[in-house]
């Protein structure tokens, strides 16, 4: 019995053979389909988060994290062309590189969706609390952050704190509402993306015209240095990089949708790239304004006269509570900074965390909608429960996976801080977009002849540029970000060699062609051992 068993990718091809899509996406559309899936809480919030790990050099861990983005995208775009079915980068995996590599990359997916749903909702929880505290409305501490924790390597929490229930209360609609079958159709996306864009153009055209007048605010530009990558520390220039790629997670979404972009070979690099330029462009600008117009140096511990390390003392600091707290204890950055440079005009402040309030929990629809349709081909691949696969009867989507998925990330939502989950999440989109640069360079070898709608330029130097650059980021994350990632693979394992080795359709000689027909039997091939 082999490890490294695969699931034929005929056989994976053979749904989105039978269900051919019309192809009407084109470059603009794709554009604006990778800036709508990306801008979210990397920039709204984790701001804050970033300017205490890199300080004003939080501007180069943007460019960074974009060009590690870039190349990934560019191999994701080759791999979605090829397969454009269900299932992202554990699909391609259980193609080329075997089973055991599928299930580690579809486990590792959890982290990189589930806690990234976890982590906007977070962020929208602060932005909805900040929103209301300044219409008026208070909703107490308690119920706005998670408790003091500190369970083995997870520490999170703030004192005070009791749960995050706007946070879940989030998590419960959007599970509602993927239960039930919501849609976003490309109008609504296109209206996201214009209230996202609107929202930081106003920013920066309030904020970087005050640069000019203060530029010490960027110095010293590198207060925490460019990082010590292996330390577990997670600070610094690389450090910040590493966080700030959650900013960028989502990009993916452009090279989904190859099977129905119109002349995907030009549509869709164009697409991606446009798409993470824009962003990029975007981020940089936003960075440079909330440096010039505030400041965005780290704060020190004045016990021990070093950085602040741990979020939750930061947070319960004199500096932290005091009225005119430093960006690094905001948890509605850039709402923040509006309020602290223009108190005169209010109204400014409370457009961009409106913006914020009403675009993030699309961004926790997508996240969640990707994790269950992961676990959803996991699933009717026979490496999870079959039972988890059930459709509902009314509204034809996979329910039990949605609700077990949905107190997953309310769960985490509840009791861990947004940054934390950012970057436990990171971890796991990090090795899954290594895999899948790997993946495109051996199906060169392996697969020749089989059509590629879209071909990585210079594929054997951007795979290798892509999954260097992922493993310089993972190990300029925290070391509890590593334990995370190490101690959930273990979970894995477990799980796998205790169920899904066992049960799987490959192994049992089941190739399920029809992936989303219930009605319809699979045929049998011979086992593959």
């Amino acid at each position: 019995m082999s490890l490294w068993r695969i699931k034929p990718l005929d056989a994976i091809l053979a749904t989105a053979e039978k269900k051919s899509l019309h192809r009407s996406l084109g470059a603009v559309q794709l554009t604006l389909l990778g800036i709508g899936a990306v801008i979210g809480t990397g920039i709204f919030v984790l701001t804050a988060a970033a300017a205490q790990k890199a300080g004003p050099g939080m501007m180069i861990s943007f460019i960074i994290a974009g060009l590690v983005c870039a190349v990934a995208a560019l191999c994701y775009s080759e791999l979605a062309s090829m397969v454009p079915v269900a299932g992202s980068a554990y699909t391609y995996s259980y193609a080329v590189m075997g089973e055991l590599v599928a299930w580690l990359v579809g486990w590792a997916l959890i982290l990189e969706y589930a806690l990234g749903a976890s982590a906007v909702a977070v962020g929208w929880s602060g932005h909805i609390v900040g929103f209301l505290d300044s219409v008026g409305l208070h909703i107490p501490h308690a119920l706005t952050v998670g408790p003091p924790i500190s369970v083995g390597f997870l520490k999170g929490g703030e004192v005070g704190g009791f749960i995050n229930l706007p946070a879940v209360l989030i998590t419960v609609a959007v599970t509602s509402l993927l239960v039930i079958g919501t849609r976003e159709s490309a109008t609504a996306n296109a209206i996201l993306v214009a209230i996202k864009i609107a929202a930081l153009t106003l920013f920066i055209v309030i904020t970087l015209p005050m640069a000019t007048g203060h530029m010490s605010n960027f110095h010293p530009f590198t207060p925490r240095g460019w990082g010590n990558p292996l330390n577990g520390t997670g600070t610094g220039v690389l450090g910040a990089a590493a966080s700030i790629f959650f900013a960028y997670v989502g990009f993916d979404a452009v090279s989904t949708a190859a099977e129905e972009t119109k002349n995907p070979q030009r549509n869709v690099p164009i697409g991606l790239i446009g798409s993470l330029i824009i962003c990029t462009i975007f981020y940089l600008l936003v960075a440079g304004g909330v440096i010039g117009s505030f400041g965005a140096q780290p704060l020190v511990d004045p016990e021990t006269g070093t950085f602040f390390s741990n979020a939750t003392k930061m947070y319960a600091s004199a500096a932290c509570t005091s009225a005119h707290a430093p960006l690094v204890c905001s948890k509605e950055a850039l709402a923040y900074v509006l309020h602290e440079v223009v108190p005169h005009n209010p109204i400014f402040g409370y457009l961009v965390g409106l913006a914020a309030t009403f675009a993030l929990p699309s961004v926790v629809l997508l996240m969640m909608y990707g994790q269950t349709r992961v676990f959803f081909v996991m699933a009717r691949d026979g490496l999870l429960p079959k039972g988890l696969s059930a459709v509902h009867r009314k509204f034809k989507t996979p329910w039990i996976i949605t609700l077990v998925t949905g107190v997953f990330v309310a769960v985490a939502a509840a009791f861990l801080p947004v940054d934390s989950l950012a970057d436990y999440s990171n971890a796991g989109t990090l090795f899954a977009f290594a895999a899948a640069s790997l993946g495109v360079m051996i199906l060169r070898f392996t697969d020749k002849t089989r059509a590629r709608p879209f071909r990585t330029p210079l594929l054997f130097v951007v795979a290798p540029l892509s999954i260097a650059g992922c493993a310089l980021l993972f190990i300029n994350l925290d070391k509890t970000s590593w334990f995370v990632f190490f101690g959930w693979t273990a979970i894995g394992l477990v799980l796998y060699f205790c169920y899904g080795f066992w049960k799987s359709n490959v192994r049992r000689g089941v190739v399920e062609v029809h992936e989303m027909d219930d009605d319809i039997p699979p045929p049998s091939v011979p086992p593959i051992e």
